[in-house]
Protein backbone atom coordinates (compact mmCIF):
# COMPACT_ATOMS: atom_id res chain seq x y z
CA UNK A 1 0.00 0.00 0.00
CA UNK A 2 1.14 3.67 -1.05
CA UNK A 3 0.86 6.38 1.30
CA UNK A 4 -0.23 9.77 -0.10
CA UNK A 5 3.64 10.92 -0.51
CA UNK A 6 4.71 8.00 -2.28
CA UNK A 7 1.78 8.17 -4.71
CA UNK A 8 2.79 12.17 -5.21
CA UNK A 9 6.34 11.10 -5.81
CA UNK A 10 5.55 8.34 -8.36
CA UNK A 11 3.52 10.67 -10.31
CA UNK A 12 6.17 13.19 -10.14
CA UNK A 13 8.90 10.93 -10.94
CA UNK A 14 6.60 9.75 -14.21
CA UNK A 15 6.00 13.21 -15.60
CA UNK A 16 9.51 14.49 -15.30
CA UNK A 17 11.01 11.03 -16.21
CA UNK A 18 11.19 8.70 -19.32
CA UNK A 19 7.41 8.37 -19.81
CA UNK A 20 6.65 12.13 -19.40
CA UNK A 21 9.25 13.58 -21.61
CA UNK A 22 9.85 11.23 -24.28
CA UNK A 23 6.24 10.46 -24.48
CA UNK A 24 5.52 14.47 -25.66
CA UNK A 25 8.31 13.87 -28.19
CA UNK A 26 7.18 10.94 -29.42
CA UNK A 27 3.84 12.65 -29.47
CA UNK A 28 5.40 15.73 -31.47
CA UNK A 29 6.21 13.10 -34.19
CA UNK A 30 2.92 12.18 -35.30
CA UNK A 31 -0.51 14.25 -35.63
CA UNK A 32 -2.57 11.06 -35.11
CA UNK A 33 -4.03 10.95 -31.81
CA UNK A 34 -4.45 7.15 -31.39
CA UNK A 35 -0.59 6.69 -32.59
CA UNK A 36 0.80 9.11 -29.84
CA UNK A 37 -1.27 7.62 -27.68
CA UNK A 38 0.18 4.01 -28.38
CA UNK A 39 3.90 5.43 -28.55
CA UNK A 40 3.08 7.22 -24.97
CA UNK A 41 1.85 4.11 -23.74
CA UNK A 42 4.78 1.83 -25.20
CA UNK A 43 7.22 4.45 -23.44
CA UNK A 44 4.95 4.19 -19.99
CA UNK A 45 5.35 0.08 -19.85
CA UNK A 46 9.00 0.10 -21.14
CA UNK A 47 10.53 3.04 -18.94
CA UNK A 48 9.34 0.99 -15.06
CA UNK A 49 11.51 -2.46 -16.46
CA UNK A 50 14.61 -0.09 -17.53
CA UNK A 51 14.78 2.33 -15.04
CA UNK A 52 12.51 1.11 -12.32
CA UNK A 53 13.45 -1.18 -8.88
CA UNK A 54 16.95 -2.27 -8.33
CA UNK A 55 17.60 -6.33 -9.12
CA UNK A 56 20.54 -6.08 -6.81
CA UNK A 57 18.03 -6.00 -4.06
CA UNK A 58 15.08 -7.50 -5.41
CA UNK A 59 12.70 -3.85 -5.38
CA UNK A 60 9.66 -5.37 -7.00
CA UNK A 61 8.36 -2.72 -9.31
CA UNK A 62 4.20 -2.34 -8.33
CA UNK A 63 1.14 -2.92 -10.67
CA UNK A 64 0.30 0.60 -9.36
CA UNK A 65 3.55 1.97 -10.76
CA UNK A 66 3.41 0.86 -14.06
CA UNK A 67 -0.48 1.71 -13.91
CA UNK A 68 0.56 5.42 -13.34
CA UNK A 69 3.70 5.48 -15.60
CA UNK A 70 1.15 3.82 -18.23
CA UNK A 71 -1.01 6.89 -17.73
CA UNK A 72 1.56 8.90 -18.06
CA UNK A 73 3.09 8.20 -20.92
CA UNK A 74 -0.61 7.97 -22.94
CA UNK A 75 -1.34 11.86 -21.32
CA UNK A 76 1.92 13.06 -22.81
CA UNK A 77 1.58 11.77 -25.82
CA UNK A 78 -1.23 13.13 -26.55
CA UNK A 79 0.03 16.55 -24.95
CA UNK A 80 2.93 16.11 -27.72
CA UNK A 81 0.26 15.32 -30.52
CA UNK A 82 -1.77 18.26 -29.39
CA UNK A 83 1.72 20.60 -29.29
CA UNK A 84 2.09 19.08 -33.40
CA UNK A 85 -1.49 20.10 -34.37
CA UNK A 86 -1.80 23.61 -32.86
CA UNK A 87 1.82 24.05 -33.70
CA UNK A 88 1.01 23.31 -37.24
CA UNK A 89 -1.74 25.82 -37.61
CA UNK A 90 -0.40 28.90 -36.57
Amino acid sequence: MLSLLDLLGTIGASILGLPGILGVALGMMTRNLIIAAILGGGVGVVSPLLLGGSHSTHVPITSLEYGIALAIGVLAGLIGCAIRRKGATV
